[in-house]
This record gives C-alpha cells, sequence and structure tokens, in this order.
C-alpha cells in the first residue's frame, strides 16, 4: 500500500509541474532562481538523509521532486525573477551556511533539521516576492504539493526524524503558501 502512495505522490510531482511549467513560459509565473536552485540541490540532499532514515517508497517522492526543480531553475534563468534583494541575498547565504554546517555534522539528525532549516529558508524569496506579487505563482503547484506530500507521508517505510521530517515541514508550508496566494489575491482584487 504505501508503494501505491509513492506511485501517486510520484506521478503528482510531474503533473503538478506541467501547468507552472507553462505558466513559466507563458511569461505569467515568474520564478525565483534562489529558491529554486537551492531547494534543487537541497533536494538531492535529502534523499540520502531520507535513504538512511528508512523513509522506504517516500524516498521515491523526494527524488522525484528534485528533479523538476532543475527544470525550474533552467527556466529561471531566462524567465525568473530578476529582483533579487538583500534579504534574499542574505537568506540564500543563511541556507548555504546550514548546508555547509550539514556537511561537517556528524550526526543524521541535526544533519535533517539544517537541511529542513536551509529549504525553509529558500522559501523566503518566493514568499517576499509572491506576497506583493501573488499572480506571480501558480497556485496550483503548491497546493499539488501539499497533497502530494500528504501521500508522501502516509508511503514512510519507518516513521522517524530522519524519514519524515522534512516532508511534514513541507505539507505544511505548501499548505500555507497556498493559502497566503489565496487571501493575497482576494485582497488585490479587493483594492481592484
Amino acid at each position: 500500500m504505501k508503494e501505491i502512495f509513492s506511485v501517486v505522490a510520484v506521478v503528482l510531482t510531474f503533473l503538478g509541474y506541467i501547468p507552472y511549467y507553462r505558466d513559466i513560459l507563458k511569461g505569467k509565473t515568474h520564478p525565483h532562481i534562489y529558491s529554486w536552485s537551492l531547494w534543487g540541490l537541497l533536494t538531492i540532499l535529502i534523499v540520502a538523509l531520507q535513504i538512511k532514515g528508512g523513509a522506504g517508497p517516500a524516498v521515491w517522492v523526494t527524488a522525484a521532486v528534485g528533479l523538476p526543480c532543475f527544470g525550474v531553475v533552467a527556466l529561471s534563468l531566462k524567465r525568473g525573477k530578476k529582483d533579487i534583494t538583500v534579504s534574499d541575498t542574505v537568506t540564500a547565504i543563511l541556507s548555504l551556511v546550514a548546508i555547509g554546517f550539514w556537511l561537517v555534522a556528524d550526526q543524521p539528525v541535526i544533519s535533517i533539521v539544517l537541511v529542513v532549516v536551509a529549504d525553509v529558508l529558500a522559501f523566503y524569496p518566493t514568499v517576499r516576492k509572491s506576497w506583493d506579487q501573488p499572480y506571480a505563482e501558480t497556485l496550483s503547484l503548491y497546493v499539488t504539493n501539499t497533497l502530494r506530500f500528504c501521500l508522501a507521508l502516509l508511503a514512510v517505510e519507518n516513521y522517524t526524524i530522519l524519514s519524515s521530517l522534512w516532508i511534514v515541514v513541507w505539507a505544511v508550508m505548501n499548505g500555507l503558501f497556498s493559502a497566503m496566494l489565496v487571501v493575497r489575491r482576494n485582497q488585490a482584487k479587493i483594492i481592484r
């Protein structure tokens, strides 16, 4: 049964990115290069930690998540958001510092916490941009991500901090980001 949850979540991963890529190509969605670059890099590290933590089929979902991130990075080089602020750069540096600590930490639990912190920090540039421009992101991707991460959690073989923390955090973060986009879009309609 866990394999079924994982396969469905992997399929949702790729399906969720179809409208996102389409919107990037149409110029409707403007991904932030810092967020997506860091997410792609961090996902590779998380796969290794989840394997060590016994995540089982849920690792398939995490590995599948990394692939489209690099596609978004490639598209972002031409069509991404160019309004990089000092706070975006500081956040990216803090995220990279957390990765550096992960590399020297010899404790897997501390490592997963550091990588998750780095991953959440990498979300800041996208959240900041989307607060002011709530239509500059494709809402359906984040709604699909929330569902996908919930399914991935059901696919975890052995529930440990290593196997589950990132999945739980990203289910919550994508859900909150989706809610923020809906609220900000509704506020934008009222102002118009």
